[in-house]
């Protein structure tokens, strides 16, 4: 038969957890940043602490120069805004795709196609470390369900993905992480798919994983508490709006759950333009009072603004520029939080909201 021939099937064998966590140990000051920021986000998530979670940082992580250069700056912004702000960094390393295109650093951290998820893993271990390090919590998108027992000592807060939200395995390895997880709202924009989710990672669950040695095995996971939903929008639009944000408060109560909820300004609540983030994150801003349901927002960040296609072989990327969906400026990312800030400093001398208002 003519036409290309067909790929020959190959096993690459990938490093144990154990043999990672050897090669690149946790750290006692990695460790103290990691359990002070998940207790910290847990607070804001039940309401016990009036501070606004921010979630910032690159779309997806492609240089570790970068990533260590916006940490450090983060860490700046984190003493200057503390009192105010929670501020996390988006470490995000596995990327889903609709169709095809780049799979993430996890996988092909040289961005050349030639998958080598060894170093992968070593060198996303080693980053998040150092950005824990510096007194910067970790957040990520847990994609690949193998992934967790590598990394998950190093992030204070997870993400499930719009797109496998409906997944019964990220629901059952959500139920296992030892941090809080934010489920996105559906691409169609459903919040239901997501409140489904937390109910689900709440209970016990046996999750079929490897172990430390890299020995297959059954995980008896004991319930993620502090699931939670994040909207971002989908293909009936944006649900960044007040009566939205009501509406998706009055689900989760419906159900029996904390209402809390973080806004991602980005994906379909920005209309993928990242100019408009700041608009939106404003515009939540401008309805956030005490007692209301929303306790975080979502930036997608970068050094410098926009994005860049993604390199030619051989092609080094433009310093600072992401190379998948366009991202805010540092500069930009600065006004944003310092109005959240100040929002957050003039709310505690507001009266309490009522979120519980009819909606249409």
């Amino acid at each position: 038969m003519g036409g290309r021939p067909l790929a020959t099937n190959r096993f690459t064998p990938v490093v144990t957890p154990q043999a990672l966590h050897d090669l690149v140990p946790q750290t006692p000051q990695a460790a103290r940043t990691v359990e002070a920021a998940r207790g910290r986000i847990q607070a804001i998530l039940r309401g016990q602490d009036d501070r606004l979670l921010m979630l910032v940082g690159p779309c997806s992580i492609h240089s570790e120069a970068e990533a260590l250069l916006y940490a450090q700056r983060l860490a700046e912004t984190r003493r200057r805004w503390g009192g105010e702000l929670e501020l996390v960094m988006r470490v995000y390393v596995e990327k889903p795709r609709t169709t095809l295109g780049w799979r993430g650093f996890l996988l092909d951290p040289e961005l050349d196609g030639h998958l080598d998820l060894n170093a992968g893993l070593r060198r996303t271990r080693t980053l998040m470390r150092a950005v824990n390090e510096l007194g910067v919590p970790v957040a990520t998108e847990v994609l690949d369900p193998n992934t967790p027992p590598y990394l998950a000592d190093q992030l204070a807060w997870a993400c499930i993905g719009a797109r496998t939200v409906e997944s019964q395995i990220h629901r059952v390895v959500a139920s296992g992480l030892p941090c809080p997880v934010g489920f996105k709202n559906g691409t169609s924009g459903s919040v239901k798919v997501a409140a489904d989710a937390v109910v689900t990672a709440q209970a016990e669950h046996a999750w079929w994983t490897v172990g430390p040695d890299g020995a297959p095995g059954l995980h008896l996971t004991p319930g993620n508490p502090d699931g939670h939903v994040v909207l971002r929008g989908g293909w009936d639009g944006p649900n960044a709006d007040l009566a939205s944000v009501r509406r998706a408060a009055a689900q989760l109560s419906a159900a029996r759950l904390n209402p809390a909820l973080v806004v991602d300004c980005s994906h379909a609540n920005s209309g993928s333009d990242h100019t408009r983030q700041g608009a939106v994150a404003r515009s939540v801003l401008a309805h956030l009072a005490p007692g209301g349901p929303v306790r975080g927002l979502m930036l997608e960040s970068q050094l410098h603004g926009g994005r860049q296609p993604f390199p030619a072989s051989g092609q080094a990327p433009l310093f600072g520029v992401s190379v998948t969906d366009a991202c805010l400026s540092w500069e930009d990312t600065q006004d944003v939080l310092a109005e959240a800030a100040a929002t957050v400093r003039a709310l505690r001398c507001a009266p309490e909201f009522d979120w519980r208002e009819p909606v249409a």
